[in-house]
């Protein structure tokens, strides 16, 4: 039987967080009986979500990094953003991504990497010199950020800072 696709891509990451070794994607594509590239686009899905996968010669494999990824909700007005993005890279941390959940739309996500003020500032200037508003205005004000970073007492800083702050949301 057929799995949809959500199924597939699912299941996909799955089997490369718990294999050991690359797994091809012929067999990948044996697996779910679909072409070898069905399987080459699934992979790119799951990395526009930001899934680390490595290519390497002998087939697809999770890039397990020594980062430290977690998420937080954050809520905070467009003259904070500068403060809430310097705090965090001051601290060591990286913004991977900016996400919304949106009741019509769903999960929009958008890679940030922001790992310095230098990043912080660029990505100010994109804002202000664009006719568009951070996607936090969306709904209204509330956005999740993936923040990693090389350990866990620094996402603990981190959420320590969002906290006294008043960023963080609490659910």
């Amino acid at each position: 039987m057929m799995k949809s696709k959500d199924d597939r891509l699912l299941e996909i990451k799955n089997i490369l967080e718990n294999s050991t070794v690359p797994v091809s994607g012929t067999e990948l594509a044996k697996t779910f009986q679909v072409s070898r590239q069905v399987i080459v686009q699934d992979i790119g899905l799951l990395r526009a979500q930001n899934i680390d996968i490595l290519s390497t010669q002998r087939g697809y494999c999770m890039n397990h990094s020594n980062r430290y990824k977690r998420i937080f909700k954050v809520y905070h007005h467009d003259d904070e953003i500068v403060e809430e993005m310097n705090s965090i890279v001051d601290l060591g941390a990286k913004i991977d991504d900016v996400f919304i959940e949106h009741r019509i739309y769903g999960k929009i996500i958008c890679e940030m990497n922001i790992k310095s003020r230098k990043d912080v500032e660029k990505f100010m200037e994109n804002i202000y010199n664009s006719v568009s508003t951070p996607l936090k205005n969306i709904t209204n004000n509330y956005h999740f950020h993936t923040i990693s970073a090389e350990d866990e007492e620094t996402l603990d800083q981190v959420e320590t800072m969002l906290e006294e702050k008043n960023l963080l949301v609490k659910e």
